[in-house]
């Protein structure tokens, strides 16, 4: 199954919905325009395809994720103000999370905070 995401004008994904692969195909190969003409005459809008398993545009689109035409990749939602993108399109904390244990972010305070599992 092939996914397309819904942009509005500022490029954030409102909705994203499924077409059947057989949908998409000219000559027996997989075209992505077609699958966007088909979404625009069934919904309007305009329409990228997206990829479940991350092979194209970086990652799955989910609603509230940017679409950047310029790197041609969906970027998620800024996790935290603080939070910078980086040049490989995802969000980066002030201080990098330790390698080991089970962290946190915490905003107030610009930290990473450790999740302690309490012993029953």
């Amino acid at each position: 199954m092939a996914h397309f995401a819904q942009l509005d004008e500022n490029g954030t994904v409102t909705q994203v919905i499924v077409v059947h692969n057989n949908g998409l195909l000219v000559d027996g190969v997989e075209v992505e325009q077609v699958g966007i003409d088909f979404c625009v005459g069934l919904l309007g809008g305009t329409w990228k395809q997206t990829s479940y398993n991350g092979n194209i545009r970086k990652q799955y689109a989910g609603i509230g994720y940017k679409y950047d035409s310029l790197a041609d990749v969906f970027i998620l939602p800024q996790p935290h103000t603080s939070w910078t993108l980086g040049e490989t399109h995802d969000w980066q904390p002030p201080t990098p999370m330790p390698l080991v244990g089970m962290w946190s972010w915490n905003e107030a305070e610009l930290v990473w905070v450790e999740f302690v599992i309490p012993n029953e």
